[in-house]
């Protein structure tokens, strides 16, 4: 059965096809003889050759020829990255992090073995950590 609409073909095509079909949407022009003003944050002037991103305003509508055309190119913060497996807890002996999928992962904090070292008190320890942090981070059903 023939598909009705030419993008959901399963016949073989021919990529210069695909590519154009792809670009159809896009509006290709030049702006010729422009002032454009800009305000970057970190560079005195335009670097050749270097990406900006920002926003860019035509602040004067004008459809004559022969008329200059004011731009304006307002150069934005990148968002801050977020950090990786951010801590939903931290305690003395263990650390809980939340994973990208919203899991979480338990992290034994460092142990510092010397005279006055406890196994029982280490292990109470943990086991009360535990239980508060859970506590608070999972819904209780």
């Amino acid at each position: 059965m023939e598909a009705k609409n030419k993008h959901y073909s399963r016949k073989p095509r021919l990529v210069g096809g695909i590519v154009k079909e792809m670009l159809q949407g896009w509006h290709r022009n030049t702006a010729l003889c422009v002032n454009l003003k800009t305000i970057l944050r970190n560079d005195e002037r335009l670097q050749a050759g270097k990406d900006y991103q920002g926003i860019l305003r035509r602040d004067v509508e004008c459809e004559d020829y022969y008329y200059d055309e004011h731009y304006t190119f307002v150069e934005t913060v990148p968002p801050a990255p977020r950090k990786r497996n951010p801590h939903v807890f931290k305690g003395r002996y263990i650390t809980i992090t939340r994973q990208a999928d919203g899991s979480l992962r338990l992290n034994f904090r460092p142990v510092k073995m010397d005279g006055d070292f406890s196994i029982e008190r280490y292990a109470v320890g943990v086991s009360n950590e535990l239980l508060w942090a859970l506590e608070g981070l999972i819904e209780k059903r």
